[in-house]
């Protein structure tokens, strides 16, 4: 194994996985909670995406940096990504040979059987001592439940944005209509009636629509979530059902089909190629763009960098409302991108302490700094205003001694766009993150997410389950069915497996009460 500096070990080849995994390459116990040092010691697996991660003329201090600030050694196993979810399984296989804290990109159903047979930690019954982990308490609760396998919290998710979806419109078609920000489901209605019928661009031609849509159909989730209808599946009556055999999706479809049939959306919606999405607002064909709110600040970037006049005020530039909820609700995000797994190889309570201790340091804002942007004097400076200026961001190789560091972080409470310092954000990135975080109020989650993960028929046949559901939606949308059509796909979807998985994920669901 190679040495790297004092107290971190680090190995990037799979060849010498079983070594470290093993964790006896080196001359040191298994058992062996402290190295040499006498501060706690903790074994990590994460991806090699790069080559050569951690290397180069600073990584040295980088390391020495992160061991002070942890107060912890740890020794590191980069795997190739093309290889890395084999080793995982691998690893998963042989519970014994695990390092004690492990990436995973998403729940399956090797991580459900290794927890089962007992090879994870469960985590509630150490993160929410504020005390000990001031950063990782305060996770939230909802997106754990996406992490539990039999009741128990077997991962720290990193977290991702939970409020990015939404809804933005062109500010100045507005403006020249005099309409107000929409509120309600009425409201968001009566806008795009009035983008397609009343001229908002002044052109005097009838060539515009209300809504921007593509074949992506993601923007009828969000839609529907303003109905009550739930993200995916939703609690009623004491057990989780799919959102599909609600009265309020089927509003929410009526709502939509009469969105069609009025030409608020162009009629080859549905063949309309994704790339050329936002196009349809940057070119002034439609007004309102429902997605993620990073999209519609994207839209208003490139009015602003292509100095787009106002239709309101032509010695203006154009612009995007970034609203967000409409309704009291939008949808939800998982609320996280991958997780960390903290494994039995972590033999004791106080291995598992020193491990939660580490993820919890590596939070802090700090930590998030040094590994987006490395050292300070080296690879940023801080300018007159408070804000980082990166130094070596035009030499991709010097990002090598830190990047590889923000596998390790779980951005629980923080943010990186809101850490502090930060790089200097536009008025549009900060509106942006303002309304993402104020969106996370009114965000719905996914009930059953971890349950799906769970149900082995859903594992198996989740996708074509999907894809009958997500066909008749458009279908149904675009008059290609009536209602008995409707329900004739749904009767499909049970048929082939749904009935089975709204059964397995309720026997999980009543177990976890």
């Amino acid at each position: 194994m190679k040495r790297f500096g004092k107290s971190i070990a680090m190995v990037t080849t799979a060849a010498a996985l079983a070594a470290v995994l093993g964790l006896t390459s080196c001359g040191e116990s298994k058992k062996a909670m402290t190295g040499k040092t006498g501060r706690p010691r903790v074994t990590f697996m994460l991806i090699d995406y790069e080559g050569s991660p951690l290397t180069g003329e600073h990584a040295q201090a980088v390391f020495d940096k992160m061991t002070e600030w942890t107060n912890t050694d740890v020794e590191f196993t980069f795997v190739a990504n093309d290889s890395y979810e084999e080793k995982l399984g691998l690893a998963l296989a042989s519970p014994d040979d695990m390092p004690m804290i492990m990436h995973a990109g998403g729940m399956n159903l090797g991580i459900v059987d290794a927890a089962n047979a007992g090879a994870f930690w469960d985590l509630n019954e150490f993160i929410w001592d504020s005390a000990k982990y001031p950063n990782l308490s305060k996770a939230n609760k909802d997106v754990c439940k996406s992490l539990t396998v039999g009741g128990k919290l077997i991962g720290v998710y990193k977290a991702r944005d939970i409020g990015r979806y939404g809804l933005g419109y062109r500010t100045d078609w507005a403006e020249k209509l005099g309409l107000s920000e929409p509120k309600t489901i009425e409201d968001v209605y009566n806008m795009m009636k009035a983008f397609t019928e009343q001229d908002p661009d002044g052109d005097g031609l009838n060539n515009t629509y209300g809504l921007a849509m593509c074949k992506y159909t993601g923007p009828f989730d969000i839609i529907q979530s303003w109905f009550g209808c739930g993200n995916g599946w939703v609690e009623q009556g004491g057990k989780l059902v799919p959102v599909h055999q609600t009265a309020e999706y089927k509003e929410a479809l009526k709502w939509m089909k009469k969105m069609y049939e009025e030409k608020l959306i162009a009629p080859d919606w549905a063949v309309r190629d994704t790339a050329t999405w936002q196009d349809q607002i940057k070119k002034g064909e439609a007004g309102i763009f429902i997605d993620v709110m990073d999209g519609s600040r994207r839209i208003w970037d490139y009015f602003v960098n292509n100095n787009v006049p106002s239709v309101a005020d032509a010695s203006k530039i154009a612009g995007m409302t970034l609203v967000g909820p409409i309704n009291g609700k939008t949808l939800a995000t998982s609320g996280y991108n991958g997780f960390l797994l903290v494994t039995k190889a972590a033999k004791t309570k106080e291995q598992v302490e020193a491990c939660l201790h580490y993820i919890d340091k590596m939070c802090d804002q700090e930590m998030l700094i040094l590994a987006s942007y490395g050292l300070e004097g080296v690879n940023y400076k801080i300018d007159a205003d408070g804000y980082i200026e990166q130094l070596t961001i035009s030499d991709p190789s010097a990002a090598k001694a830190y990047s590889a560091l923000n596998q390790t972080q779980c951005y629980i409470p923080t943010m990186l766009n809101s850490a502090k310092p930060s790089l200097k954000k536009t008025e549009r990135m900060e509106k942006q993150v303002e309304v993402v975080e104020n969106n996370a109020k009114y965000a719905v989650f996914n009930p059953a997410l971890s349950y799906l993960g769970n149900s082995m028929t859903y594992s198996t046949n989740g996708a074509i389950l999907d894809q009958i559901l997500s066909d008749a939606r458009t279908q149904y949308i675009c008059g290609q069915i009536d209602e008995n059509g409707l329900q004739s796909a749904f009767d499909r979807w049970s048929k082939q497996g749904g009935a089975d998985v709204i059964k397995e994920v309720n026997e999980q669901y009543s177990s976890n009460k």
